[in-house]
């Protein structure tokens, strides 16, 4: 029997919130978990909660200056130029619960967040070497009570600097549910976000309590690249998600098959040469990064067993 990977026990872990300002599952539940921490308290640990970008909240707009979540790389992290608001909230974060890459960086942190696009309740980790993230989910999976929560690899290229607000700690989660307008909190959405992070709690104080976590594989959905609206000449948008396309995240798209339609009415189809399966399809937040949708390539996933140190 092969010997499961062993990781410490995990004791510092934070939950963020309104890392965008206007999505508001994650601003509510922080705000409440803020008042009242008893939800995220366990017998081995006790997770921390705070609002990613509170003035950006104050706003109810997704940033002030720039994207907080694409700004904790290392150029931002050691800019002496913090003018921009996000820049100078990225080094908050980074020095409340990094620093990042160091061995005094919190454990774990959750990042909570709404998207328009129809992605359901979506875990998102960088790639399938991160193994505690990856037991987190495939836990959520099988225990929590929502049908189906999806896992999407994010980060592109294993070289690719990690950027994003999970990315300060030593492992990162992001929960991603939709669809849910900007600015709207949506009852449902919110019990759900609320039932998967009792569940990640849930696994990490068994983990500390030595639970052996078996191997298992697993299906993802790994991030291929983003694919942008047709334009015109001058830059504006030429067509819209077609009909065929819209809240079809996570089901697979054919060569072939329409994925947007100008307003006159003509259908433009998809040229690729592989079945793809897109995601945030349509989300209000990318038009300004010029993406209509993500093409994702499904994969199954083989992850070895976990257990803490002893």
């Amino acid at each position: 029997m092969t010997q499961p990977q062993r990781l410490p026990s995990l004791r510092r872990v934070a939950v963020c919130g309104g890392t965008h300002g206007n999505e508001m599952s994650g601003v509510y539940l922080v705000r409440h978990w803020l008042r009242d921490p008893s939800e995220l308290q366990r017998g081995t640990f006790h997770a921390t909660p705070f609002l990613g970008n509170p003035r950006a909240i104050e706003q109810c707009t997704r940033y002030i200056g720039r994207d907080l979540n694409r700004t904790l790389t290392a150029d931002f992290l050691n800019s002496k130029n913090t003018n921009l608001y996000e820049v100078q909230r990225a080094q908050e974060i980074n020095q409340t619960f990094g620093p990042k890459g160091s061995s005094q960086a919190y454990d774990l942190i959750v990042d909570l967040h709404n998207t328009t696009a129809n992605m359901g309740s979506c875990l998102i980790v960088d790639s399938e070497h991160s193994l505690l993230s990856m037991h987190i989910c495939d836990y959520i999976q099988k225990h929590s009570r929502i049908r189906r929560c999806p896992i999407l690899f994010y980060q592109q290229q294993p070289e690719e600097e990690t950027y994003s607000v999970c990315s300060v700690s030593k492992a990162g989660l992001a929960l991603e549910l939709g669809p849910q307008p900007q600015g709207v909190a949506r009852a449902d959405l919110l019990a759900h976000m609320r039932s998967i992070m009792a569940c990640a709690l849930d696994f990490i104080e068994l983990f500390n309590k030595g639970t052996l976590f078996p191997a298992f594989e697993t299906e993802a959905y790994k991030v291929v690249g983003p694919v942008d609206f047709p334009r015109y000449p001058n830059g504006e948008i030429s067509a819209v998600i077609h009909p065929n396309l819209q809240d079809k995240d996570f089901q697979p798209l054919k060569p072939g098959d329409p994925i947007f339609q100008t307003l006159s009415g003509e259908d433009i189809l998809y040229d690729g040469d592989d079945v793809t399966y897109p995601v945030f399809i349509n989300e209000a937040a990318y038009y300004e990064k010029k993406v209509a949708f993500i093409k994702t390539e499904k994969r199954t996933f083989s992850q070895p067993a976990l257990q803490k140190m002893f």
